[in-house]
């Protein structure tokens, strides 16, 4: 390089005359990534990882490649990131230079990371020895060694894993948003403020306070406040992992947000990130804290981010960058699958706000709903966060499963939050267990008929196709207006207008008949005086269970029928879960609510589903994390290593299926609004870089249909992408076929197993 040549890391944006200078974003990035790894005690790994990122850039031909296509779109074309790597790796960051190689690409794994390493060295050697010669220019402060900055505690396999992932998350949020800084003209990376958690948890108070008070006393109402003062109390306990162990219906939604503010508040966490299992709870549970803690004209406080397109897949190609959002707000509602498959994903899109749960209050609701094969890395992953990276960890539901019993949180302790649990429950047990398993086992119809003699019931089932069977049935026998019908076919703006009519019938005691697939016990709130529950696992019997006498209005009690229907269906994976809870449950045992019952059924499940035998697929991601093979955890381990190709049946998934997000425009409940979100698909569909402001607007009317249907000849037909040209996994596309007002999505009930 010639003396006194600027260096650049990026052109200038498209109007704008202002190259990015390369010293400037390596230093901007260095400093933006130790601010965000500066709370788990990985700042100076993360500042050196930012600082050589982009070293490879000074190289001469970059810098005239850079020149060439400036202002054009097409890439450079000449490796950067091999020198920064071999350089971090040569001077004692060893394993973390991974960060480096994969800050565009993703993390790779471990052992293959030296090997694909040396041959770009070779590959690129004129331009890595050119960049060399910038070096002392560049970065005149780096070390002789950086192995002093790497904590003696992340020497250990697991913990240098998952340190290496939030340091990774801390230099590709840094990296992306140094860049976006320049492009779009700012003064530099836009970060919040940390927030004032004192502030929030008093507006918290006060607003609950101000609910509470227009509802009244009654016994439930006193036994709620029983479990949000004990949550406060248990908040001043030092950071670990907590447990809220309350029945359904005790208020755990308030209590546990109660206790993370006051948390946070007590030992300066920097955000609080509520998981829930479904969509449906998602946007039931924002919709209560954005309630108690946005204000009028202020930025909001509460982020709400969940999956109902699949924005980080590697298919939704350049806009998904400019999609992701790395969640940089006070209070996260998101899901299960978002939270726990960025944290185990490898590419920087899904990772930029892994880095955001170090220091960070994590509740994770209805806890039970953990996918069974996933535990091993779940467990061990937030054993981990609150061990090593200062996360506090809630656990929360009314059927608390017996993480303990399994290897990787054994040993870990635990708070409850809860005094006397056994005594809450028995004080707040407002049903009666009626129990149908036995022959002749009633049918479909028949349960549907015992149903209709109640002035209103609730009917659950597991699938959609005997949601249809029990509504079909009363479609024929009862007058308009009495039956109601609730599944994942119905986009969530349908059914949260069935579900605000039921409501209301039920509040003015009309005769009201409701049938829903389990997606109703995922935190809905309804109040009938029965409800039928065709047999499930033991944590959905209960769950169902809190929707009779909710309220603890009736003096004899709600009743809960449990029936095994003689032609009724269940996804496969419950079959092992229906066989423990056979044995635990029923009459002449025990009920679903007995609390040593439960922790007997929970260890059988985790006995009968091997969960911790050395092939399990949950023992095997473990092995490979250890093994800091990133790719294999992401993706699956290598089938055919010449045609890199990997089973993705051994990767680290929350669902088996995530099916195809389908936009029902017919679901709307206008013309009007119909007509309104075709216009905003057909929007999305011709723009080059969708907006997400218009994306969001999609939500309520977007629901996921199992991707077994695709393979129904012309199903597929039925369905237009609206990103990209094809329909694949994660993808976003239009329903074009049959929506029942009644029951939404008209397909083959044999194709669509259930999904929420």
């Amino acid at each position: 390089m010639s003396a006194g040549r600027p260096l650049w890391a990026h052109s200038p944006a498209p109007g704008i005359p202002r190259w990015h200078g390369l010293a400037d974003h390596l230093r901007g990035t260095a400093e933006l990534a130790k601010r965000f790894a500066a709370p788990f005690g990985g700042g100076d790994v993360a500042y050196w990882l930012g600082a050589l990122h982009d070293v490879g850039k000074a190289a001469c031909g970059w810098q005239d490649k850079l020149a060439a296509v400036a202002n054009t779109g097409t890439a450079v074309g000449i490796d950067h990131k091999a020198l920064g790597t071999r350089i971090a790796g040569e001077r004692g960051l060893g394993g973390f230079a991974n960060g480096i190689y994969g800050h565009h690409g993703g993390l790779v794994d471990g052992p293959r990371l030296t090997g694909e390493l040396k041959k770009r060295l070779v590959r690129y050697s004129e331009h890595i020895a050119s960049a060399e010669t910038e070096l002392s220019g560049l970065l005149p402060d780096l070390p002789a060694s950086l192995a002093g900055f790497v904590p003696e505690a992340w020497r250990d396999p697991l913990v240098g894993e998952m340190a290496l992932r939030l340091c990774y998350s801390a230099l590709v949020d840094a990296d992306s948003l140094d860049t976006s800084a320049h492009f779009r003209q700012l003064s530099g990376p836009q970060v919040r403020d940390d927030a004032d958690f004192e502030r929030l948890h008093k507006l918290f108070e006060q607003r609950r306070g101000d609910e509470v008070a227009g509802r009244g006393n009654t016994p439930i109402g006193v036994l709620r406040e029983r479990v949000y003062a004990d949550c406060l109390g248990a908040a001043e306990n030092r950071p670990g992992v907590f447990r809220l162990g309350a029945p359904t219906g005790a208020g755990k939604t308030l209590a546990g947000a109660g206790f993370a503010l006051r948390h946070a508040a007590k030992y300066g966490k920097q955000r609080v990130i509520v998981a829930v299992p479904f969509l449906t709870i998602t946007e039931q549970n924002a919709a209560v804290y954005r309630r108690m803690l946005d204000e009028d004209g202020a930025e909001p406080v509460v982020l709400e981010h969940h999956s109902q397109a699949n924005f980080d897949d590697e298919a939704a190609r350049r806009w998904a960058r400019l999609a992701a959002e790395n969640w940089d707000a006070p209070f996260v509602v998101t899901t299960f699958v978002r939270l726990f498959e960025s944290l185990y994903a490898r590419k920087p899109a899904a990772m930029r706000r892994v880095h955001r749960l170090a220091n960070s209050v994590i509740v994770l609701d209805e806890v039970q709903a953990l996918p069974h094969p996933m535990l091993a890395p779940i467990l061990d992953g937030l054993r981990l966060l609150v061990q090593h990276f200062g996360a506090t960890v809630l656990l929360s539901s009314a059927t608390q499963p017996s993480f303990w019993a399994l290897d990787e949180f054994k040993g870990v302790p635990c708070t409850d939050l809860i005094h006397d649990t056994p005594k809450l429950v028995k004080d707040l047990r407002r049903v009666r267990f009626d129990w149908q398993l036995d022959e002749p086992r009633p049918t479909l119809s028949g349960i549907a008929e015992q149903a209709a003699a109640e002035p209103a019931a609730l009917v659950v089932v597991n699938t959609t196709a005997n949601a249809k069977t029990v509504f079909d049935h009363w479609r024929d026998t009862e007058p308009e207006g009495v039956a109601w019908h609730l599944s994942t076919r119905m986009c969530p703006d349908h059914r949260q207008r069935v579900l605000t009519r039921v409501r209301r019938m039920l509040k003015d005691g009309e005769r009201v008949l409701l049938v829903s697939t389990q997606l109703i016990e995922a935190g809905m709130d309804v109040d009938f005086p029965v409800v039928f529950r065709a047999m499930a696992p033991a944590d959905s019997l209960l769950q169902a269970a809190g929707r009779a006498n909710r309220e603890g209005r009736l003096p004899q009690g709600g009743r809960v029928v449990i029936f095994a229907p003689e032609d009724g269906s269940h996804p496969p994976t419950y079959k092992t879960l229906i066989g423990c809870a056979d044995q635990h449950f029923g009459q002449d045992k025990n009920d679903p609510d007995d609390l040593a019952a439960l922790e007997r059924y929970y260890r059988d499940v985790y006995d009968a589903l091997n969960l911790a035998d050395a092939q399990h697929v949950g023992q095997l991601i473990q092995k490979a994390r250890a093994r800091w093979e990133f790719e294999t955890v992401s993706d699956g381990p290598m089938v055919e290593a010449g045609k890199n190709r990997r089973d993705p049946k051994l990767a680290f998934r929350m669902i088996d299926d995530g099916g195809v997000a389908v936009v029902t425009p017919q679901g709307a409940e206008t013309p009007e609004k119909q007509l309104e979100v075709e216009r905003v698909v057909e929007e999305l569909r011709n723009s080059p870089v969708p907006d997400m402001a218009k994306l969001r607007l999609l939500q309520p009317y977007t629901t996921n249909v199992h991707q077994s249907a695709l393979r129904k000849p012309g199903v597929s037909a039925l369905m237009k992408p609206i990103l990209g040209t094809d329909v694949h996994r994660g993808a976003l596309a239009e329903w074009c076929g049959e929506y029942d007002q009644r029951t939404g999505i008209e397909l083959d009930p044999n194709l669509e197993c259930f999904v929420l």
